[in-house]
């Protein structure tokens, strides 16, 4: 008996084109069945690609989590998008380089609001993501026996508060070696929504923080500054 002609999937069934055979697939250890032409949809896909030649096995494993897999298919097969976890489906669509549902899902209030609001301002604040990295290394060193770590930062955020760093730093009571700074930055959000970008993206990756302004002592012969914030982590 001849093998079905699966590069004729997708196509309307005739005699001389049989109907697309039933792929099963295990991603990570999810189930799915679906048909060739559904994973075919969009030939520069990474699943296309993964399926441009004649199978030869009743199941075909992905190595990667197949948590959202579901809603990639359901794309797939109807164009309909998720309604939850759009971050993580996001994701996986890039993964898998479906264009179209990428495209859709940026076009989303959650990812527009991500990737044009929040992203466009932070790629505006000088070494911002350096800036995380180097507070949460530093929050780790200071973890042992203790169950908080402080760590002392300034945000100034116009040019103006950039010339009175010098003099801020030096009426600093802590350490001021350090203290991580943030700014200036040429945009409209305020220091309140850059401090709740940081808590946000160091709470991404899973620790606890809070963020509180630093009382600093006042002084009949120097100005006080409200530059300086104190992020504390807890670890237990």
């Amino acid at each position: 008996m001849s093998l079905p002609d699966y590069k004729s999937c997708g196509k309307p069934s005739s005699p001389a084109h049989p109907q697309c055979p039933v792929v099963q697939l295990n991603v990570g250890g999810h189930l799915f069945s679906t048909s060739l032409s559904t994973l075919r949809k969009h030939p520069d896909s990474k699943l296309a690609e993964m399926f441009s030649g004649q199978p030869k096995l009743h199941q075909h494993f992905i190595d990667r989590d197949g948590s959202h897999f579901g809603a990639i298919l359901d794309f797939l097969r109807s164009d309909r998008l998720p309604t939850e976890n759009i971050q993580e489906v996001h994701r996986e669509a890039v993964y898998y380089n479906i264009k179209p549902l990428i495209k859709r899902l940026e076009e989303t209030p959650q990812m527009f609001g991500e990737l044009v609001g929040r992203q466009q301002f932070l790629s505006r604040v000088p070494h911002y993501k350096e800036n995380i990295e180097v507070l949460i290394r530093i929050a780790r060193a200071e973890a042992i026996a203790a169950r908080h770590s402080t760590i002392m930062i300034c945000v100034l955020r116009t040019e103006e508060d950039l010339g009175c760093y010098d003099n801020a730093i030096s009426s600093l009571e802590a350490d001021k070696e350090s203290v991580v700074t943030f700014g200036p930055w040429k945009a409209v959000p305020s220091v309140k929504d850059l401090l709740d970008c940081v808590k946000t993206d160091i709470e991404s990756q899973g620790y606890t923080v809070s963020i509180q302004p630093h009382v600093m002592e006042k002084s009949f012969l120097s100005r006080s500054y409200d530059y300086f914030y104190k992020l504390t982590f807890t670890w237990w």
